[in-house]
Order: C-alpha cells, then structure tokens, then sequence
C-alpha cells in the first residue's frame, strides 16, 4: 500500500460521510418549506408544530454538511494537488458558483429563517426558506455540472499540461450533468421521504402507546394525538413515489450515455467481459435476462455491448500500457444494492399510498395506517441512503482509474511530496473525528425525534398589540350600556 492508495481511501471515507446529509438536506429543506407554506395558507396550528420539528431536524443535518463539506476543498491541495493544477481553470468555474451564488444564497436565508421567527411578517419569513430551498439545489447542480466534467470532459483545451475552460455553457450544459442532476437530486428526495416515513413512523407507533383511544388516525390531528402524522407521512409516500420515476427515467437516460461515453463503467456494472450482441442482464449471478442490457443501453435489444477485456485491449493501444479496469466487484454489487434498496423504497411508499387512500364512495373517516406499516417505515429507514451511497460508489468507483476520463489518470493525480505516513496520520484523524460526528449527530435526532414537536405560541405578528387590548380596555365600560 502507498500514499496514492491511502489518499484515494481517505477521500472516500470523507467524501461517502458528507454525502450521507447532502441528500437529506436538499429534500428536506423542500419538504420544511411545503409544511410552513400549508400553515400560511390554512393558518391550522399542527402545520406550524410541524415545520419547527422537521425544521429543527434540518438544521442539525445542514449544519453537520457544512462542517464536513470543508474538509473536501482542503484535501484538493493536500493529497491531489496534481489533480487540482490540471483541472483547476475549469473546476474553479462551477465551484466559485457554487460558493459565491447558491451557497451564500442558501445560507443567508437560512439564517433569516431561524432567526425571522415571529420577527419578519409571515409571508416574507416563508420566502426565506423557499430561498434557502432554491440555494441549496443550485449548489447541488454546480457541484454535480463538475463532477460531470471530470466523466465527459467538454468545453476545454489543454494547454501546456492544463485544462483551459474555452466555454462555461458547455461545462454547465454536459449532457452527463443534465441526467446525473435530476438522478442524483430525485435520489435525494427519495432519501429525504424514507426519512420523513421513518419519524412518522415512529411518532404514530409511541403516541398510539401513549393514547389508545386513537388508534387509527380517525380523529381530528391535535396534541400528542398520531392523528397529526398522518399529513406528513402521506407527503412523504407521494414524495418518494413521484421522486422514485424521476430516478428511474433520469437512470434511463444515464445508462445509455455511459454506452456512448463510458463504456468501461457499463461493462463492469453487469460484469460484461466480451463485446456481446443482444447483451443479456443478470440481476443476481446465474439468473439473466435476455438482451435486457443492450435494450437499457441503447433501447435496441440487438444492439452491441462492449465487454471489459476487449475494452482493456482498445484502451491499450489508444492510452498505452496498464490497467484501464475498475474495481470490478465494488461496481458490480454497488450496482445492484443501488437498484434493490431504492426500487424497495419506491415500492413501500407505492404501498402506503395505496393503504392510505381516501373512500371516495362512502363519508367515513380516512383509512388508518396499519401499525405493521408504520413498522416497516422505521425499519426501512436505511435503504435509501444504502442505494444512493451505493449509487455513488458505481459512479466514481466505474470512472476509475481515471480522475478525468481519458485526459487524466488517478495515479498521475497525488500529491507528489506526500508520504505514505502523512497521509496514514490525516486519514487516522479524519476517520476518527468523522465518527464522534457521526456520534453526535445520531444523538441530536434521536433525541430531538423522541422529544416530539413542541406546543407553539399563538403567532405574534397575528394576536392583539398591546395597544388593542387597551383599545379594548377602554371600550368595555361602554359596551356595558
């Protein structure tokens, strides 16, 4: 093992841990704002308490992002500052957009959200966090348009060893970034609403115990009562539904521009090794669908997959002499385990949907939500975040060993004046502080989970001034006669 490998470890093991509040971020901000709007717009208390849960439990995944997001720029110039000479006129682009525009954006009204409570008139204090909302997606694409760059470099020249940007449209526009965006976003969503049914979940479960009375969700939502759930946990089911075709469309179009523009990662994803016509798919080891991987590819179902060691020996004779394969088990299983958990998510939530379906012909009250279901809500809580983990394993772990596809490869990437033992030292602190975060983080949402939603105030830019109540004052003795 050398400093390259240890690098290359210690920006997964960092890179995989901001990624787990990356997405629940950016669907939970959305699902934030879709609460406290339907509070001013119905003006019904139980939206208002649950904008303040689910709020507070946004802030404590936003604020543990950023504080593990900073580490990645550092290590750009730590242990990759090869890397970050070649591609630094380009990369500077989008990422200076996404600190100068969408992050400043998202935390500034942020922080007019926290702190706009019962101080900024209603309807600008909800323009806050629509904001902070809209921030947080426009970072997400700055950052995915880079990422994109580095599979399907476009809209540059290299000069004297380095990437020049010759058109920043082109860079924002790739058509990698337009697909990898809407997938990684809607897997986001999905991420955010197993989330949202696992607290819900939960809550309907321990206030059942807590009121036998009400049992099914048949009463009016008011405190302590799981009748207030219900609201949420069905956003959550349509969230998950509708974000769950959005993956699976954008996953379509993916699939058929790694056949254009890496074929190496789609080979190895279904473990291809020779070029095939009519390419079959294997969702597990033995079992194969005929000539599903050529119709996914291309959508013809006769069309030619190219195979792992015929690509090796292209690559070869275009690149030169190594080794031009991935990790081909990691990519492999991530594969699957990115197909099966989020397709399981997709379907529970298509489950609960249909449990929780209103009788349209008869006036009784809405059907309860089974204590079963509620149950396999909270269990289900890790599988989304497993297959969008799993999903960025398959794309990054499928581009190797290239940094940037054809134009750089991982070796040539590192630090050079970095030692083996150095980057042991940083990789030991990392890990070690990550998961005392990772400690703290569980602490505060479980805690905050099991607390429940705190009774609210009557709204303060809504009850009588004191100068009404002397008005009133005033007025009573007149009013007696």
């Amino acid at each position: 093992m050398d400093a390259l490998d240890l690098a290359r470890w210690q920006f997964g093991v960092t890179t995989v841990y901001h990624f787990l509040f990356v997405p629940l971020t950016i669907g939970l901000g959305v699902f934030v704002a879709g609460l406290q709007t339907a509070w001013h717009r119905t003006g019904k208390e139980h939206y208002l308490r649950l904008t303040k849960f689910f709020g507070k439990l946004f802030l404590i995944n936003f604020g543990m992002g950023v504080v593990t997001g900073i580490v990645q720029e550092f290590q750009f110039g730590m242990n990759w500052s090869e890397y970050s000479i070649f591609v630094g006129d380009v990369f500077g682009a989008p990422l200076a957009l996404e600190a100068l525009l969408a992050f400043f954006l998202e935390s500034t009204f942020l922080g007019l959200w926290i702190f706009g409570w019962d101080k900024l008139p209603k309807r600008v204090h909800l323009a806050t966090i629509w904001a902070a909302v809209i921030g947080s997606n426009l970072s997400a694409y700055f950052i995915l348009a880079a990422n994109a760059w580095m599979k399907h470099p476009v809209g540059y020249e290299v000069v004297d060893g380095r990437a020049r940007m010759t058109d920043l449209w082109a860079v924002l526009t790739n058509s990698t970034a337009l697909a990898q965006v809407p997938h990684v976003v809607g897997g986001a969503f999905v991420v955010a609403g197993g989330f949202v049914l696992a607290v819900c979940g939960y809550r309907i479960l321990r206030e059942r115990r807590n009121d036998p009375a009400d049992p099914g969700l048949t009463t009016p939502a008011r405190e302590g009562s799981a009748s207030m759930w219900r609201t949420p946990m069905r956003a959550a089911l349509v969230m998950v539904a509708i974000a769950g075709v959005v993956v699976v469309g954008s996953g379509d179009t993916s699939a058929r521009l790694l056949y254009e523009q890496q074929p190496m990662k789609l080979a190895a994803a279904e473990g291809l090794r020779h070029d095939t016509a009519g390419a079959p798919f294997s969702p597990v080891p033995g079992v194969e669908v005929p000539r599903l991987l050529s119709f996914l590819s291309t959508h013809d179902p006769n069309a030619v997959v190219q195979g792992t060691e015929n690509l090796q020996a292209t690559f070869e004779k275009q690149f030169g002499p190594g080794d031009y394969r991935p990790n081909l088990p990691v990519v492999y299983w991530s594969f699957r385990v990115m197909i099966v958990f989020g397709l399981s998510t997709v379907a529970l939530a298509a489950l609960g949907l249909w449990l929780t379906r209103r009788r349209r012909r008869t006036p009784r009250p809405p059907r309860e939500i089974p204590a079963w279901f509620a149950r396999a809500c909270v269990l289900a809580l890790p599988l989304p975040t497993i297959a969008i983990i799993a999903g960025w394993l398959l794309s990054e772990v499928g581009r190797q060993p290239w940094t940037v596809q054809g134009e750089l490869l991982t070796a040539a990437s590192v630090s050079p004046g970095v030692s083996l033992t150095e980057v042991a030292i940083s990789l030991a602190i990392f890990t070690a502080l990550y998961g005392v975060l990772a400690l703290a983080e569980a602490v505060l949402l479980v805690r905050h989970v099991r607390t429940g939603p705190e009774p609210v105030s009557p709204d303060p830019l809504t009850r009588p001034s004191h100068d009404d109540e002397d008005r009133a004052a005033r007025l009573q003795p007149t009013l007696m006669y």
